[in-house]
């Protein structure tokens, strides 16, 4: 799937990446993941797509986004929007796709392989294009969970579908540190649209 002399970039949807991974009951090791690609292929960039809540004292997510920001990420964020729906009810909406996009889109001379780290169907019409320039596109994400965490379209558009499971020995983060994660202040990506 991967050649060793591809240049190859991730771009990872925070949000969607920390839904199927708790989904699949594991946590991902950041550092881990960017070994594991690294030894796949000349890795040339990793992107991470958040949306922050601004007017919180403190976001549970910000430790994250300084590691990733100080340890080979490229993190791009941008305030979540608060809002209240038709029932009353408080939401936060922050997506991160049409950043994503385009930065896809502005490497699409240099980079052969895009690793999407999503399984939103959104991201098809990018598939389209990158692949329209001659570049491979490679999704992350999972089929084993009812329902499955990536849009069929997505799926099928994407030259590789890695099931993120298959990932799970090699970029999971080991029981022990999650035992330690979990007793210490949790990094809660799920109160933001990371």
């Amino acid at each position: 799937m991967f050649d060793p002399r591809e240049k190859i970039a991730l771009f990872i949807d925070g949000a969607n990446l920390f839904a199927t991974s708790k989904t699949l009951g594991f946590d991902i090791d950041y550092r881990k993941l960017l070994e594991a690609f690294r030894s796949r292929a000349y890795l040339l960039r990793a992107y991470y797509y958040t949306a922050l809540i601004e007017d919180l004292e403190f976001s549970s997510i910000r430790p994250l986004i300084d590691w990733l920001d100080y340890n080979g990420y490229t993190v791009v964020t941008k305030p979540a929007k608060e809002f209240t729906d038709s029932q009353g009810r408080r939401k936060i909406k922050g997506s991160m796709d049409i950043e994503l996009a385009i930065d896809a889109m502005e490497h699409s001379q240099t980079v052969d392989h895009f690793v999407i780290f999503s399984g939103d169907g959104d991201f098809t019409p990018l598939v389209e294009a990158l692949q329209r320039k001659g570049r491979k596109v490679s999704v992350v994400s999972t089929i084993l969970t009812q329902p499955p965490m990536i849009a069929d379209q997505l799926r099928r558009q994407a030259d590789h579908f890695i099931d993120l499971a298959t990932l799970r020995s090699e970029i999971g983060r080991h029981p022990r540190e999650h035992a330690m994660r979990t007793a210490a202040p949790v990094l809660d990506e799920a109160d933001v649209d990371p």
